[in-house]
Protein backbone atom coordinates (compact mmCIF):
# COMPACT_ATOMS: atom_id res chain seq x y z
CA UNK A 1 0.00 0.00 0.00
CA UNK A 2 1.04 3.21 -0.63
CA UNK A 3 -0.73 6.84 -0.23
CA UNK A 4 0.11 9.51 -3.38
CA UNK A 5 -0.27 12.91 -2.54
CA UNK A 6 0.52 16.00 -4.99
CA UNK A 7 1.37 19.59 -4.63
CA UNK A 8 1.72 22.80 -6.65
CA UNK A 9 -1.18 23.37 -8.99
CA UNK A 10 -2.65 26.94 -8.96
CA UNK A 11 -3.28 29.19 -11.98
CA UNK A 12 -0.23 30.42 -14.16
CA UNK A 13 -0.44 32.50 -17.31
CA UNK A 14 0.20 31.04 -20.34
CA UNK A 15 4.28 30.49 -21.52
CA UNK A 16 4.41 30.25 -17.76
CA UNK A 17 6.22 27.21 -15.47
CA UNK A 18 4.91 25.55 -12.60
CA UNK A 19 6.63 22.37 -10.79
CA UNK A 20 4.34 19.74 -9.32
CA UNK A 21 5.39 17.17 -6.69
CA UNK A 22 4.01 13.93 -6.03
CA UNK A 23 4.87 12.50 -1.92
CA UNK A 24 4.85 8.97 -1.19
CA UNK A 25 4.09 7.34 1.92
CA UNK A 26 3.95 3.33 2.83
CA UNK A 27 5.83 0.90 1.10
CA UNK A 28 9.58 1.74 -0.04
CA UNK A 29 9.41 4.47 -3.11
CA UNK A 30 11.59 3.07 -5.21
CA UNK A 31 9.86 0.09 -6.40
CA UNK A 32 7.69 2.26 -8.02
CA UNK A 33 7.11 3.10 -11.36
CA UNK A 34 6.18 6.85 -11.43
CA UNK A 35 3.76 8.63 -13.79
CA UNK A 36 1.66 11.64 -14.44
CA UNK A 37 -1.76 11.90 -16.20
CA UNK A 38 -4.24 14.56 -16.34
CA UNK A 39 -8.25 15.16 -16.96
CA UNK A 40 -9.43 18.02 -18.49
CA UNK A 41 -13.20 18.63 -17.78
CA UNK A 42 -15.23 16.84 -20.10
CA UNK A 43 -12.40 14.47 -21.31
CA UNK A 44 -10.52 11.20 -20.78
CA UNK A 45 -7.79 10.73 -18.96
CA UNK A 46 -4.49 11.47 -21.16
CA UNK A 47 -1.54 10.08 -20.50
CA UNK A 48 1.57 12.80 -19.44
CA UNK A 49 4.32 10.75 -18.70
CA UNK A 50 6.31 8.41 -17.03
CA UNK A 51 9.99 7.85 -15.28
CA UNK A 52 11.48 4.45 -14.03
CA UNK A 53 12.22 3.58 -10.63
CA UNK A 54 15.64 4.64 -10.70
CA UNK A 55 14.74 8.23 -12.66
CA UNK A 56 16.84 7.14 -15.38
CA UNK A 57 14.05 6.94 -18.13
CA UNK A 58 11.43 8.55 -18.98
CA UNK A 59 8.75 8.63 -21.75
CA UNK A 60 6.45 11.71 -22.41
CA UNK A 61 3.27 12.20 -24.56
CA UNK A 62 3.55 14.09 -27.64
CA UNK A 63 1.29 16.82 -26.24
CA UNK A 64 3.83 17.46 -24.04
CA UNK A 65 7.17 16.20 -25.10
CA UNK A 66 9.30 18.86 -24.69
CA UNK A 67 7.98 21.20 -22.69
CA UNK A 68 7.24 19.00 -19.33
CA UNK A 69 9.56 16.91 -17.35
CA UNK A 70 9.62 14.18 -14.88
CA UNK A 71 12.11 13.74 -12.59
CA UNK A 72 12.26 11.97 -8.78
CA UNK A 73 14.18 11.78 -5.90
CA UNK A 74 14.03 8.31 -4.34
CA UNK A 75 15.54 10.00 -0.91
CA UNK A 76 12.71 12.03 -0.36
CA UNK A 77 10.06 9.78 -1.79
CA UNK A 78 9.10 12.15 -4.09
CA UNK A 79 8.35 12.57 -8.29
CA UNK A 80 8.13 15.84 -10.00
CA UNK A 81 6.27 17.19 -12.79
CA UNK A 82 8.28 20.51 -14.11
CA UNK A 83 5.90 21.96 -16.85
CA UNK A 84 7.06 25.07 -19.04
CA UNK A 85 6.15 26.97 -21.74
CA UNK A 86 2.06 26.09 -20.69
CA UNK A 87 -0.54 26.25 -22.99
CA UNK A 88 -4.32 26.89 -21.95
CA UNK A 89 -4.87 23.27 -23.15
CA UNK A 90 -2.99 21.94 -20.28
CA UNK A 91 -5.53 23.01 -17.74
CA UNK A 92 -6.65 20.12 -16.12
CA UNK A 93 -6.44 17.89 -12.86
CA UNK A 94 -2.89 16.34 -12.88
CA UNK A 95 -2.68 13.53 -11.37
CA UNK A 96 0.48 11.01 -10.19
CA UNK A 97 -0.06 7.11 -10.43
CA UNK A 98 2.63 4.60 -9.19
CA UNK A 99 2.74 0.79 -10.41
CA UNK A 100 5.02 -1.99 -10.09
CA UNK A 101 3.83 -3.47 -13.50
CA UNK A 102 4.38 -1.05 -16.65
CA UNK A 103 1.38 -0.15 -17.90
CA UNK A 104 -0.68 -0.50 -14.48
CA UNK A 105 -1.34 1.72 -11.86
CA UNK A 106 -1.93 0.57 -8.67
CA UNK A 107 -2.03 3.48 -6.80
CA UNK A 108 -3.21 6.96 -7.28
CA UNK A 109 -3.20 10.88 -5.53
CA UNK A 110 -6.09 12.78 -5.26
CA UNK A 111 -4.67 15.02 -7.84
CA UNK A 112 -4.12 19.12 -7.81
CA UNK A 113 -5.86 20.93 -10.07
CA UNK A 114 -3.69 23.49 -12.89
CA UNK A 115 -5.01 26.41 -14.70
CA UNK A 116 -3.21 28.14 -17.90
CA UNK A 117 -5.04 31.07 -18.29
CA UNK A 118 -4.64 33.28 -22.20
Amino acid sequence: QVQLVESGGGLVQAGGSLRLSCGASGRPFSVYLMSWYRQAPGKERQFVGTINRSGTTTSYGDSVKGRFTISRDNTKNTVYLQMNSLKPEDTAVYYCAAGIIPGRNDYWGQGTQVTVSS
